[in-house]
């Protein structure tokens, strides 16, 4: 996510002389050598986080979050299945079969999955989600270098500083272990800049069109992140609005203009996905005893290197607790931070902003309690006041927050890189180089001083302050320099299946029942063979988020007697003692998932595993290299 302080009314950016801040708006142009460096560096740096994947692309996945990342795998096959079977993507039966998945109320990516459908046909779902994952890193960067250089920052160095941590922060690649629905923010730059712009005298219609674009394509993506960005452009308006009144009174009318616009086009396209979300079928409402709410942020954990950096150590995790590693900046980020705040916030607008999106959402994300070095204290936290049904928030982890805190530090690293450009460079003086415009492309740049030749003594004794500000800059984030992420092997889908030897078993309308049957918990080599496949057979169970009996939003299928049994019989290791009940039971439930054949390929349940699916259903076949029960007979 990105943040950029823009002045709504682009009339200044900064508190200094106003011929400085003019100066700082360029005209539209063809991206320079720097910017295609920055890009290259950029991509490079995606490649580089993503180094374990490529050693073996289709049989390594997330350390950290396994299920998650065949989830996503899954989610690529779902886009070019829908394209595939021009079937509504919104909806899919190939997973909970017979109920099915709402995609649009889970985390579905079909702003990205969609489109490149074509490519994961060529290519296979594993191989795009590695693609697509470093492309994602790369992209956030590449916006939020953009938003930066030519918005904020007149130093390009500064600029691409500002932009990689904005992609490749430590709560970001976090995320990255499975979860690329939260590094996929490259439109977040472009929409806050849109947001920012909306005060353009005259240009409020074509403003809003494009912020309303942008929004429903980000509804497409992450509507989390989409969220906090909205939270994020309200206080950073209303933080605006209370030093520049003046300013502000002038802009409201075009800027409320502007929003309107914006709001009546998403709301138009978006109409239909949003109420499917809430009123479709599978739908549901909030999270079952708000479970996200207690997920605040250990305040400890500002200061701790993250996991997945150079500094950090992956056994960090146990001394704090269970936590999203969101902020995680290690202790010479957060002094550098204070640091330049102190010596900015006299001069800087942009950096006063970001000091108030540092302290209201830092204070935000603590959660119901306080929690300190992994203990929960007995303070409570502003989360405690919020209820665990308000809309919108519902569903809200309080730590999340923080990649709000996450983005106004990259762009405060980015004002500290720029401030310390300055540094010993010539004065101003006049006369003023005549002003170009960027015609329809932006506002127009007002006349920019030329610099004189010689800098003045004054200058000239600050030329020390910048090499010791870029010094303090590298020393605050190189160690918080991305390792690769770490991945595991995990064992290829059976032979039988990859083969299309399951063909004969599954007519139309009937399911494959792979043991063990999909869960958040359990099976998590069984999702991936609906993955692997184009999703050609459907499966019961799965990794989605579906309501329970009472539409509150539970993670997985509700479970079935078949399946707690079978994940009891994984978990102690030993087949209980079977009755009649359980065998009629399990009759019972392959008829409601519409079962033909029963699966069991080669884990290191296996044995267990066999025996009870003998004990339930009879005596399987060997075929090729999995068992098989042929259950249609039995099941009518």
């Amino acid at each position: 996510m990105a943040v950029p302080v823009v002045d709504p009314s682009l009339n200044s950016l900064t508190d200094a002389d106003p011929a400085e801040a003019e100066s700082t708006r360029r005209p539209r142009r063809r991206p320079a050598r720097a910017d295609l460096l920055a890009l290259g560096a950029y991509v490079l740096l995606g490649v580089f986080v993503c180094l374990n994947y490529w050693g073996d692309v289709t049989g390594r996945v997330s350390s950290h979050l396994p299920t998650d990342h065949s989830w996503f795998e899954w989610l690529f096959a779902h886009g070019a299945y829908s394209v595939r079977h021009l079937e509504n993507p919104l909806f899919t039966a190939r997973q909970n079969a017979p109920d099915g998945v709402n995609m649009i109320a889970n985390t579905s990516l079909l702003g990205v999955t969609l489109p490149l459908a074509p490519l994961t046909m060529v290519l296979g779902p594993q191989v795009m989600y590695a693609l697509y994952l470093g492309g994602a890193l790369a992209a956030t960067a590449g916006t939020g270098y953009w938003m930066l250089s030519r918005h904020l920052v007149r130093s390009r160095a500064a600029a691409f500083v500002g932009g990689a941590f904005l992609g490749f922060a430590p709560g970001i690649i976090h995320h990255a272990n499975g979860q690329p629905n939260f590094v996929s923010n490259f439109l977040l730059p472009l929409i806050v800049v849109r947001v920012l712009r909306l005060g353009e005298p005259g240009r409020w219609r074509r403003n809003g069109l494009v912020l309303g674009a942008l929004v429903t394509y980000q509804i497409f993506i992450n509507e989390e992140m989409l969220l906090l960005t909205a939270l994020a452009c309200l206080v950073v308006v209303l933080a605006y609005a209370v030093q520049r009144p003046a300013a502000t009174r002038a802009a409201a009318g075009t800027f409320l203009a502007g929003l309107g616009v914006a709001g009546g086009l998403a709301l138009a396209l978006a109409a239909y996905p949003i109420w499917f979300q809430f009123n479709g079928p599978q739908s549901y409402r909030g999270l079952q005893g708000g479970v996200f709410h207690n997920w605040g942020e250990d305040l400890v954990a500002f200061v701790t290197f993250a996991r997945d950096t150079w500094a950090g150590d992956p056994a960090v995790e146990k001394t704090i607790g269970l936590t999203e590693q969101n902020t995680w900046f290690g202790w010479p980020l957060v002094l550098l931070s204070l640091v330049a705040l102190v010596l900015l916030v006299r001069r800087s607008l942009p950096a006063r902003i970001a000091a108030v999106l540092i302290v209201v959402f830092t204070v935000a994300s603590i959660g119901p309690r306080v929690r300190f070095d992994g203990v929960e204290t007995g303070v409570r936290g502003p989360w405690s006041y919020v209820p665990d049904d308000l809309p919108l928030v519902e569903m809200m982890m309080p730590t999340r927050l923080t990649l709000v805190v996450g983005a106004a530090v990259g762009v405060l690293l980015a004002l500290a890189w720029d401030a310390a450009h300055r540094q010993g460079r010539p004065v101003v003086d006049q006369p003023r180089v005549p002003a170009q415009r960027t015609g329809d492309a932006g506002p127009a740049v007002a006349d920019e001083p030329a610099a004189t030749d010689e800098p003045t003594p004054v200058a000239a004794r600050r030329r020390w302050l910048r090499p010791v500000g870029y010094a303090a800059v590298a020393l605050a984030v190189l160690p918080l320099f991305p390792r690769p992420l770490p991945a595991q092997q995990i064992d290829p889908p059976p032979h039988f299946i990859t083969a299309g030897g399951w063909r004969p078993y599954v007519p139309a309308g009937r399911t494959l029942v792979p043991v063990p049957i999909p869960s958040n918990v359990h099976g998590l080599p069984t999702l991936r063979w609906s993955a692997l496949t184009g999703q050609e057979f459907p499966i019961p169970g799965g990794y989605f988020i579906g309501p329970n009996e009472v539409g509150e939003g539970v993670f997985g299928a509700p479970n079935r007697p078949t399946s707690t049994l079978i994940y009891s019989t994984m978990d102690k290791d030993a087949v209980p003692a079977l009755t009649d009940e359980n065998r009629r039971q399990a009759v019972e439930d392959l008829r409601f998932w519409r079962a033909s054949v029963v699966v069991l390929g080669a884990n290191p349940d296996e044995a267990v595993l066999r025996e009870l699916v003998t004990g339930l259903i009879g005596p399987p076949q060997r075929v090729d290299d999995v068992w098989v029960w042929d259950v249609r007979a039995l099941v009518g």
